[in-house]
C-alpha cells in the first residue's frame, strides 16, 4: 500500500471513530465544561515540544510561564504570572525576574526560580520543534548554565545575545514553550537522559489552573481542576474537550445540550443555530491564517514563474463567500491583523488566463501533475477541493492526500510534500512569530533538521531576506521596526512560495449560559479557568 493509500484509509477510519465513540449523554453538569473540538493533532503534552494548535489550548490551561495573558482583558498584553515583576540591566541584555511568592505546582512542590531555570534550560537542551522561539536569542545547550540561571530561591536571570526589545524577548515567554514545569516530578520520570521528555508526553507537572486527567489520542482531552492554583480554583471542575471531526456533529449535540461549546462549525451550521433557544454564537478574530506552500526541491514548483502562476490560481474570494462564509476573510501577507506591521495589501486574484500565461513562459504550458497534502478538516479539504478545480482549468493536475494532523504534518516537517494547504497561528504577539517562521531560514541543509520554521519546511533557501529578518528583530525604535516588516512582507507576497489566503474569525457555539470563555484572540491559546455557567 502506497503512502497515500495509507493516508487515506486512516484519515477514513479517524472520521469513523470520531463520529462514533460518543454516545449522547444528558446535559452537561454545572460544575463540567464540554468542549467538541478537533484535537487529533495532539502529539505531545510536553511544553518544551508541544507545537500544534490543540496542544497549546491545553497547555495554556495546565502550565503557568513567567509572564502570561489575562483571558478576561487581552488587550492589556501580557502581565506578571509567576515572576510578580522583573528589571531589565542598562545594556538591555539581562533581564532579571523576580519570582511570586507561595505558588505552589499542582504536586505541592514549592514554584522556585530553579524551577523556571530548569524549565528554559530543559527546553532548550532538548532541542524540539519549537526551541527556535528561545535559541532566537542566542541560547544554546553549551551557554544555558551562564545565561539563564537562578541567582536564589526567587530570582531568575537571563541574559540575551544582544539587546533586542524587551517586549520581545517577554512576548516569547508566553508562548507553549515558556511553560514552568516541576524539576522534582519531572527529573523522578526521567529515562535514558531524556529529561523526562517521554512521561512527559502522556502527563504534565504544572502549576496552572488544570491538571491532566485523561487523554485518548483522537478521542478525548480531560483536565481537573488544580484547587491550589495561585489565582483561585476554577469554577469548571472537569473540562472534557471531545475530538468531533463534523460540524454538523458538533451543531447536534450543542443543540441537544450535550456539549457546552463546539468550536468547529462552518458557516451552515453556525447559520443554522441562529434561532436555537439557549444557544449563542461567538466571535473572535484570531491570528491563525490558511496558506498554500510549494516545496522547493520540486523542479516546478521552484520555478518562480509557476510560483506566480499558481497565486493566481486560488479562487480567493470564491472561498471566502461561500464555505469560508462568516469564518475567514481574504489575507495575504504573513502577519496577522492587530499585529505591527500589518498590511492590506492583497495583490492576488484569481485570473486563469494570466496563470496560463505565466505557466507557458515557464516552460508548463501543458501543465504538470502535482500533490497536494491536507489534514482531514472540512474546510482544508475544501480549500484543497477548490484549488484542485481552479489547478485543473490551467492544466496542472493536482491529487489530494488526506490525512490526521499527525499523519500530514509528519510529511510537512519532513519536506516530503509537493504543496501544502495548512494553517499557521503564532506563538506570541510580535511581528517575529511569523516573519521568524515564514521569512527566515539560516540554514536550508537537510541536516539541519525538523524545524518550525517554514521556509525550511519548504526548503526556500533566502540569506538576504533571513538577515532582513534579523535586522527587523533587532530595531529598536516601534515606528521604524513596523515600516520594515511591511516592506518584507511586500517583497514576500512577490517572490516567497507561500500563497497566504485567510485570516481566520473564529466563530464559536456555546451554551446560552456560558460566560467568560476566551479563544484566545490572536495572540494566544483558549483560556478555560474564567469559564462559568
Amino acid at each position: 500500500m502506497n503512502v497515500f493509500n495509507r493516508l487515506l484509509t486512516s484519515a477514513a477510519f479517524g472520521v469513523a471513530v470520531g463520529l462514533t465513540s460518543f454516545a449522547a449523554v444528558a446535559d452537561t453538569p454545572p460544575n463540567m465544561l464540554v468542549i467538541a473540538n478537533r484535537i487529533d493533532d495532539v502529539t505531545t503534552l510536553d511544553p518544551a515540544q508541544s507545537f500544534e494548535f490543540a496542544g497549546g489550548d491545553a497547555s495554556r490551561n495546565i502550565y503557568s510561564r513567567l509572564v502570561n495573558f489575562d483571558p478576561a482583558d487581552l488587550s492589556a498584553g501580557y502581565k506578571p504570572d509567576l515572576a510578580e515583576s522583573w528589571d531589565v540591566s542598562e545594556d538591555g541584555k539581562t533581564i532579571t525576574f523576580h519570582m511570586r511568592p507561595g505558588v505552589k505546582f499542582a504536586s505541592g512542590n514549592p514554584v522556585t526560580a530553579a524551577d523556571a531555570e530548569f524549565s528554559l534550560r530543559r527546553a532548550v537542551t532538548l532541542n524540539k520543534t519549537p526551541s527556535f522561539i528561545l535559541t532566537q536569542f542566542g541560547f544554546t545547550a553549551e551557554n544555558v548554565g551562564d545565561t539563564i540561571k537562578a541567582t536564589d530561591d526567587m530570582t531568575l536571570q537571563i541574559t540575551t545575545d544582544k539587546r533586542y526589545a524587551t517586549s520581545f524577548v517577554l512576548n516569547c515567554m508566553t508562548a507553549t514553550i515558556g511553560g514552568i514545569v516541576d524539576m522534582k516530578t519531572v527529573m523522578e520520570h526521567e529515562a535514558d537522559g531524556d529529561l523526562g521528555n517521554e512521561w512527559l508526553r502522556t502527563n504534565t507537572a504544572g502549576s496552572g489552573p488544570y491538571v491532566l486527567g485523561s487523554w485518548k489520542p483522537n478521542e478525548s482531552l480531560t483536565l481537573t481542576a488544580n484547587p491550589d492554583y495561585y489565582g483561585g480554583a476554577p469554577a469548571m471542575e472537569r473540562v472534557v474537550v471531545r475530538h468531533i471531526q463534523e460540524s454538523a456533529t458538533q451543531r447536534l449535540l450543542l443543540e441537544k445540550g450535550d456539549i457546552d461549546i463546539a468550536r468547529n462549525l462552518n458557516p451552515d451550521d453556525v447559520a443554522g443555530l441562529g434561532g436555537v433557544d439557549d444557544v449563542k454564537i461567538a466571535n473572535e478574530l484570531r491570528g491563525r491564517l490558511m496558506y498554500i506552500s510549494l516545496n522547493q526541491k520540486n523542479e516546478a514548483l521552484s520555478n518562480p514563474k509557476v510560483v506566480e502562476a499558481i497565486k493566481y490560481l486560488i479562487d480567493y474570494d470564491g472561498m471566502a463567500n461561500s464555505f469560508l462564509k462568516g469564518q475567514y476573510t481574504v489575507h495575504q501577507a504573513f502577519l496577522p491583523r492587530t499585529y505591527l506591521g500589518e498590511i492590506a495589501d492583497k495583490p492576488y486574484s484569481l485570473n486563469i488566463e494570466k496563470a496560463k500565461a505565466l505557466l507557458a513562459e515557464a516552460g508548463y504550458g501543458d501543465g504538470f501533475e502535482i500533490g497536494l497534502f491536507v489534514r482531514e478538516a472540512q474546510e482544508r479539504i475544501e480549500i484543497a477541493t477548490s484549488l484542485q478545480n481552479t489547478f485543473a482549468q490551467a492544466g496542472i493536475t493536482a491529487t489530494m492526500t488526506v490525512g490526521t494532523g499527525k499523519q500530514i504534518l509528519g510529511v510537512y516537517r519532513s519536506r516530503e510534500h509537493d504543496i501544502y494547504v495548512g494553517a499557521w497561528g503564532p506563538d506570541y504577539p510580535d511581528p517575529n512569530t511569523n516573519a521568524g517562521t515564514f521569512a527566515f531560514n539560516p540554514d536550508n541543509s537537510d541536516e539541519a533538521g525538523a524545524t518550525g520554521l517554514l521556509a525550511w519546511r519548504n526548503a526556500w533557501h533566502i540569506p538576504e531576506m533571513s538577515n532582513a529578518t534579523l535586522a527587523a528583530v533587532e530595531e529598536g525604535d516601534r515606528n521604524t521596526r513596523g515600516k520594515m516588516y511591511e516592506a518584507l512582507q511586500r517583497e514576500h507576497q512577490m517572490v516567497s512560495p507561500f500563497a497566504v489566503m485567510f485570516q481566520k474569525n473564529e466563530q464559536n457555539g456555546l451554551g446560552s449560559e456560558v460566560e467568560g470563555f476566551s479563544m484566545g484572540g490572536a495572540i494566544t491559546g483558549a483560556g478555560y479557568w474564567k469559564v462559568t455557567k
